[in-house]
């Protein structure tokens, strides 16, 4: 079942979408530029979010796959360095995709850099199988995809379904193409990127859109003790995700049946700690 609800008008700033490189590009009218999409995740290749994303962008422009040869979740933004990364390669209805044996920000960057002719006008990385919200956003590979193309200032975003019994991959890309028309017709600021979260609900029972801000709660996690077969101590991961929160946080909407669009960017820099920094002693003092 689609998700046929009306998104809500995201409040951004109108930027100028990114003007694609290359002679040709330049030369060619704004009618005869299809629209490109690079989709990536951090499941795989035969993951069932990607192929559902897949599925129902392939119509709205010229799509490019480019996603990890294996699951590589909650791998964060870290790279692929020092080693070669093989890559295969096929064509599925006339669009490219790509396989690589990297990491998932690396098979953006690898993209980006070196495989596709010309830059994309958007990225969108998932649908990842369970939420990325709160500071989960840190860890998640499908938020990397997103940001890695914000690093560049191409229009991006992360979209993952909360897992659960009613997960229905059809309405989230359904959503997610809504979400990119929207997209293609304001533009997003210069290094931003949207991470947008799914309940695992039936259509017809989520709520509506919410505008939400990241929940900042650590982890609900901590490690188990065994030993192994060999006799060694061990330390395991037990993870639960988060629930509840403060209301209008991405984890808060998601408990109560909202789709949530968390904005975000990649400028870390806090402007108020800067300013009281800079009336420190060290600063005027030191040499």
């Amino acid at each position: 079942m689609h998700l046929t609800r009306h998104i809500e008008v995201l409040v951004f700033v109108i930027a100028l979408m990114v003007i694609p490189s290359g002679a040709s590009a330049q030369n060619a009218s704004p009618a005869q530029q299809p629209y490109r999409i690079l989709i990536s995740n951090d499941d795989g290749c035969e993951a069932p979010g990607i192929k559902a994303l897949f599925e129902r962008l392939k119509s709205l422009g010229e799509v490019t796959v480019a996603a990890p040869t294996t699951n590589q979740s909650l791998i964060g933004h870290s790279l692929t360095f020092g080693r070669g990364m093989a890559v295969e390669s096929w064509e599925v209805e006339g669009n490219l995709w790509f396989a690589i044996a990297a990491t998932p920000a690396t098979c953006v960057r690898m993209a980006l850099i070196s495989l596709v002719p010309q830059l994309p006008d958007i990225v969108i990385s998932g649908i990842n199988k369970g939420e990325n919200t709160g500071v989960v956003a840190f860890s998640s590979g499908t938020v990397a995809c997103a940001r890695e193309a914000a690093y560049r200032n191409i229009p991006a975003i992360a979209v993952s379904l909360e897992e659960g019994q009613q997960m229905d991959y059809a309405a989230s890309a359904d959503f997610a193409a809504q979400l990119l028309l929207e997209v293609k017709k304001r533009g997003l600021p210069d290094g931003s990127y949207l991470n947008v979260n799914f309940p695992a609900l039936a259509a017809d029972q989520i709520k509506e859109v919410l505008i939400t801000r990241q929940d900042m709660r650590p982890a609900d996690e901590h490690y188990s003790k065994k030993t192994s077969a060999e006799g060694k101590t061990e330390y395991w991961s037990v993870y639960s995700p988060l629930t509840g929160g403060e209301k209008d946080t991405d984890t808060w909407a998601l408990t109560q049946g909202y789709i949530s669009i968390t904005a975000m960017t990649i400028d870390q820099t806090l402007p108020e700690l800067s300013d009281f920094i800079r009336r420190w002693d060290i600063v005027h003092s030191w040499k």
